[in-house]
């Protein structure tokens, strides 16, 4: 027996946390994992225009330190912080503000598998913003053996969930599965 005042609407809708939501303290295991191809690695470092050698060719690599291409630095940074989107800012985040510290205490390679935490450090209301916040993020990824190969501290603006701007789905009360919304 279902109680009625409880029954779903039947739309979910997969977003972030709103600035009442965090809490400090807390720590956010991010899924899945990503595990990083030579064409990943390629295709972002010369997006980037990063033409280092270190990156792209293996056999000048191979007669360095690491013995093998390292993957792009940029690419496991923002890999990391991609990795915790859709559990904390997808569509709650007003803009990035920075990072305060960006470490890679180990190396990334091809065929790696990258993991991501997030501990929630801090936040607080605006004070040049209303209904909006700063969260302070602590960002950590391990590779598939367990070791820490980067670590960041970034701060986020993000929406107070009594100001967030109304969505730009159907807000009619339509199911957006229904039948005249499907071409």
């Amino acid at each position: 027996m279902t109680d009625s005042s409880q029954q779903s609407s039947g739309r979910i809708e997969q977003r972030g946390l709103y600035l009442d939501e965090f809490e400090v303290g807390a720590t956010y295991y991010h899924s899945p994992g990503r595990t990083i191809s030579e064409g990943d690695n390629i295709l972002f470092t010369t997006t980037t225009m990063n033409t280092q050698s270190l990156h792209l060719d293996a056999h000048w690599s191979s007669a360095q330190s690491f013995g093998q291409p390292l993957v792009n630095s940029m690419m496991t940074l923002s890999t990391l912080v991609g990795l915790s989107v859709a559990q904390l800012t997808q569509g709650t985040i007003v803009a990035n503000l920075g990072f305060e510290t960006v470490e890679f205490p180990a190396p990334v390679y091809v065929g790696d598998t990258l993991y991501a935490e997030t501990f929630i450090k801090g936040k607080r209301r605006s004070a040049t913003r209303p209904g909006q916040g700063i969260v302070t993020l602590v960002h950590t990824m391990r590779n598939q053996a367990g070791a820490i190969v980067a670590r960041c501290t970034r701060n986020t603006l993000v929406w107070h969930s009594t100001n967030a701007p109304a969505s730009n789905r159907p807000t009619d009360g339509q199911n957006i599965d229904s039948p005249e919304l499907i071409p």
